[in-house]
């Protein structure tokens, strides 16, 4: 069964425009149903082909409307470390339809949202391990689950403040002077939705990949335009920077095992059950050897930013709990991520011990006012996963950018181009400003999104 197939298939239910080679994609063997594809008020689709400036629309074959492929560009390189590639990445119109109380919908998939209240745009990148699986249907899915969530809230969006009750209803005359006292603003309803968001989908990649008997897990990068603020959401180790004439800006924080140490170790001091005895909790600066026991060592538990010393016992001496330092820390000797969705199934290897209670699907949030920003023509943020940030700084990055724009203002593909010299650059080619010998052997995708006038509602490139 052939990639191209899976995508008309399951992706868009029509045929592609040819994709730019070389960008091998094979996709897994589909799973059980599409069901993901109903019910969606916004039309994103992967990234790879319809996303580049110079595609042609796709017809979708149950309205026959064109599809607004306007939100983005997305380079995408596989590094063979598996048979597929396990980054996917997915953009969009994302089309906010106004909720009716007591009116129950059941739509096919809208392409064209002629029933849109609110628009905004929508671009998500995925870096899947243990397979593609995950990646796949979180490229799928999480948009409907966002699309849900915002038309759950969008009354209170557009609302001046918040309503204690989204239905009008006033049932205390003080209701909306408890709103004020808690500070709850527009902005508070999208970062609830796409932390809801994140949630939701992650209940439906385990039960699909449950039914279909596949595993797998992914990080999730998201950025969304609405009302004139940009959203960044991440959950895993991806990347966001805003690039401007004179300042980088980080827009997300990576999670892995060591960053959110203390939140780990707390939930193993509360469940130690979930260890099974094989592991412990506390962190040392090295793996404990029998030669250790009796002496004080340096360590440092879940209620401690610093350290002190503790003497060793037995127990000490099992396999920590975080093993490892930098980009080869590990949870539970088996992942290096802290954060994403899928992993229901993952279990340390030879015991029964689960990850997924120590893994969060919930993401950071990050929102930037643009109309505060006013973003200038060449003002870019640059999205990735882990594969380009392991061999190239913030300042790195940026430093590319502002070398490469000024020079192409007049040509129309600069963007998409700026994201394929971006990906060269790990991979050893063009004047790469990485160190002497450094090549990023990871799967590695990139999104780069023009700020000037996306506060005004306009596409980006």
């Amino acid at each position: 069964m052939s990639a191209d197939w899976f995508r008309r298939r399951f992706l868009l239910g029509g045929p592609l425009p040819a994709p730019r080679p070389p960008r091998p994609r094979a996709l897994p063997v589909p799973y059980r149903r599409p069901r993901f594809l109903r019910g969606s008020g916004s039309s994103p689709g992967t990234a790879d082909a319809s996303c580049r400036p110079d595609a042609r629309p796709v017809r979708s074959p149950v309205r026959g409307r064109a599809l607004p492929w306007n939100a983005g560009y997305a380079e995408i390189i596989n590094a063979e470390k598996s048979e597929f590639n396990e980054d996917q990445a997915a953009c969009g119109k994302l089309c906010i339809r106004r909720f009716e109380f007591g009116v129950e919908e059941d739509q096919e998939w809208l392409t064209l949202c002629p029933e849109e209240f609110l628009t905004g745009h929508y671009w998500a990148l995925f870096d899947g391990h243990g397979g593609p699986a995950a990646a796949i249907l979180a490229a799928n899915t999480l948009h409907s689950c966002l699309r849900r969530q915002l038309e759950a809230v969008v009354e209170g969006m557009v609302a001046t403040q918040p309503p204690m009750h989204l239905s009008g209803h006033c049932i205390c005359p003080s209701d909306p002077q408890f709103v004020e006292e808690k500070g709850i603003r527009a902005e508070d309803l999208v970062v609830g939705a796409l932390e809801s968001a994140f949630q939701e989908c992650d209940e439906v990649i385990g039960r699909e990949l449950e039914a279909s008997g596949q595993v797998g897990g992914c990080t999730a990068l998201v950025a969304v335009t609405l009302q004139g603020k940009l959203y960044v959401a991440n959950a895993g180790d991806s990347r966001a920077i805003l690039v401007r004439r004179d300042e980088v800006r980080p827009l997300s924080s990576e999670f892995t095992p060591e960053t959110e140490r203390q939140r780990i170790q707390q939930l193993a001091f509360l469940y130690p059950e979930l260890l099974a005895g094989e592991f412990t909790r506390l962190e040392f600066p090295r793996r404990l050897k029998g030669d250790d026991l009796g002496q004080k060592v340096l360590f440092r538990d879940h209620h401690m930013s610093g350290w002190s010393y503790k003497c060793v016992e037995q127990s000490d001496l099992k396999y920590p709990l975080i093993h490892g330092q930098g980009r080869q820390a590990r949870l539970l000797g088996t992942l290096a991520v802290s954060r994403g969705l899928g992993d229901h199934q993952l279990k340390v290897l030879d015991t029964n011990i689960q990850l997924k209670p120590f893994l969060l699907s919930v993401p950071q949030v990050t929102v930037l006012d643009m109309d505060q920003l006013e973003p200038q023509e060449e003002d870019v943020v640059v999205m990735a996963t882990d594969g380009l940030w392991d061999v190239l700084s913030n300042e790195q990055v940026a430093w590319l950018v502002r070398s490469f724009l000024p020079g192409n203002r007049e040509d129309p593909h600069r963007f998409s181009e700026l994201a394929q010299m971006l990906i060269h650059s790990t991979q050893g080619k063009n004047d790469s400003p990485t160190q002497e010998g450094q090549v990023s052997y990871d799967d590695v995708s990139v999104f780069v999104i023009p700020l000037h006038n996306q506060g005004q509602g306009c596409s980006s490139h």
